[in-house]
């Protein structure tokens, strides 16, 4: 019997402090109803990374992108100005924008031929003599709130949302001594599908560490562990750690894991790992309620020929703890099916984080219901 979505909400307290705290309970992560309501009030009403400030830094040039089920087109405008739009034509409803990305001076619908400027604005449409009552100043792509942090380009389905900055709170002032738009310069992608929530992936990743000793035995050769802090804020967790080697650690890691490790997390699901002259960030991305898709970007302080070996020596070790954790995370999936488990406790040293997420969550699944259905 299919229980109501507030039934299914009210099986975790989010009052409760962390150490008399328990997960959310594992219907979260199977129930299609969870799933429809965090589309519509977590991806579709949060600050979402869609793309990177470097894809469209001159005129004409745009990217597209999907968020929660909505197509997205962004461009910066021949003002120099960026902004976002909703990739469905005012005419029938086709794709306006059907390449990834590229330059542009405006957008021609393949359907019927109406034409845009980069600017969202109506310009030309075909045989449409005759009709009444059509305002063609009405009729350019439907707008989207867009903003831009570091490297990153932000949308928000919400009209109403606060500003980006508001979002972010205190993690620009934490970023910011990185000086990551000055040193980071974007070198690959890698695209991974793994068979879990999204919500798994994003709980391994707040786990504190706890799982390092024990899944990730060539990281764990360079971690300091014992040293190893959790930070939450607002809508986000800084979990950091001293970097060292030793006659244990592994060559491979050892040479591109150096200074002190930076993983940052936003709510509800970017991630940032930097290190010294390298970082990736990490995208979470729902497929289905048992699927989901996590983007890598790679940067890299010194992106000159030369340092290529360097470069694929350090993918190679992302690539191995993705693997890693691709494992435990279908594993996890698996096991969250089992009539044995509903729930668990967290661990007060290492699981904070996880606790600031489920909490986040609780509250805007919970706003929602609470909303009249015609405001979303």
């Amino acid at each position: 019997m299919e229980r109501d979505v507030s039934d299914l909400l009210s099986l975790y307290n989010p009052h409760d402090p962390l150490d008399h705290a328990w997960t959310i309970p594992s219907p979260w992560y199977f129930d299609t109803q969870i799933e429809e309501l965090e589309q519509r009030s977590v991806f579709g009403r949060t600050w979402q990374v869609v793309g990177r400030a470097d894809q469209v830094r001159n005129k004409g040039e745009f990217f597209t992108a999907d968020l929660a089920g909505e197509p997205i087109v962004v461009a910066r405008g021949e003002d120099t100005g960026l902004r976002a739009f909703y990739n469905v034509c005012r005419h029938h409803a086709a794709a306006v924008v059907t390449e990834a990305q590229g330059c542009a001076q405006q957008f021609r619908c393949p359907y019927h031929g109406w034409t845009y400027g980069i600017d969202g604005g109506l310009k030309g449409v075909v045989e449409f003599e005759g009709v009444c009552q059509f305002d063609r100043a009405k009729n350019g792509l439907v707008p989207v709130k867009v903003d831009t942090w570091e490297n990153f380009v932000f949308v928000n389905l919400d009209g109403q949302a606060a500003p980006l900055q508001d979002f972010l709170g205190k993690v620009p002032g934490i970023v910011r001594p990185l000086e990551l738009s000055k040193k980071m310069k974007f070198f690959d992608r890698r695209v991974y599908t793994l068979q879990c929530n999204w919500k798994v992936y994003v709980d391994n990743y707040l786990d504190g560490g706890y799982h390092v000793p024990h899944a990730h035995k060539g990281l764990n050769s360079v971690i300091e562990y014992t040293k190893y802090t959790i930070e939450n804020l607002e809508r986000a967790c800084l979990q950091s750690s001293p970097l060292s080697s030793g006659k244990k650690s592994e060559g491979g890691v050892s040479a591109t894991r150096q200074g002190r490790a930076f993983y940052l997390w936003i709510y509800p699901n970017f991630m940032m790992n930097a290190y010294e002259g390298v970082m990736d960030t990490n995208l979470v991305l729902p497929l289905a309620v048992d699927k989901c898709a996590v983007v890598f970007d790679y940067y890299f302080a010194d992106v000159s020929r030369k340092a290529a070996a360097h470069h694929r020596a350090s993918i190679k070790v992302s690539e191995k703890v993705q693997d890693e954790d691709m494992a435990i995370c279908d594993a996890v999936q698996r096991g969250l099916a089992s009539r044995a488990y509903v729930a668990g406790r967290l661990s007060v040293r290492r699981e904070a984080g996880e606790h600031l997420f489920h909490r986040l969550l609780h509250a805007d699944l919970t706003r929602a219901l609470e909303r009249p259905a015609a405001a979303d």
